[in-house]
């Protein structure tokens, strides 16, 4: 029963989010980070460059922890630690680079562009002008 918040990012810098469920999600489960699959996952054409995540606490995916396991790693610098000065060390908690389960939200990097979508007030309005248009 694994349940996923995806970001997608596009080349040009535009993003959207998609909620898989159940048995949408099963193909994600046991990628790594930085391994391609394809978009078909999330009904699009192309490639998805898996780039990161976090898991239901808010405990940041690192590509350089192997496995799904949580851990307490000895960071310098890189993802999950802020405000780091030279030479100082910090004890965090991270997990692994493998997609498991646990993992709430997951960062994807699309090889294409992403598809321009309506808002939804812009649609309806729209829509109501055409139906005056033809009244008249």
């Amino acid at each position: 029963m694994a349940n996923f918040k995806i970001t997608i990012s596009d080349i040009k810098g535009k993003s959207m989010s998609k909620e898989l469920k159940d048995s949408d999600a099963n193909p994600l489960l046991g990628l790594e980070l930085g391994h391609e699959t394809d978009a078909s996952v999330v009904g699009l054409n192309g490639k998805l460059k898996l780039t990161g995540g976090s898991d239901k606490s808010g405990v940041p995916m690192r590509n350089d922890i192997h496995g799904a396991a949580r851990k307490y790693v000895l960071l310098s610098k890189g993802v999950g630690l802020q405000d780091a000065e030279k030479g100082q060390r910090v004890r965090k908690l991270m997990r692994g680079n493998t997609i498991s389960e646990e993992i709430y939200q997951i960062n994807c990097k699309f090889d294409g562009e992403l598809p321009v979508e309506t808002p939804a007030e812009d649609a309806a309005e729209s829509t109501e002008e055409k139906s005056e248009d033809k009244k008249e």
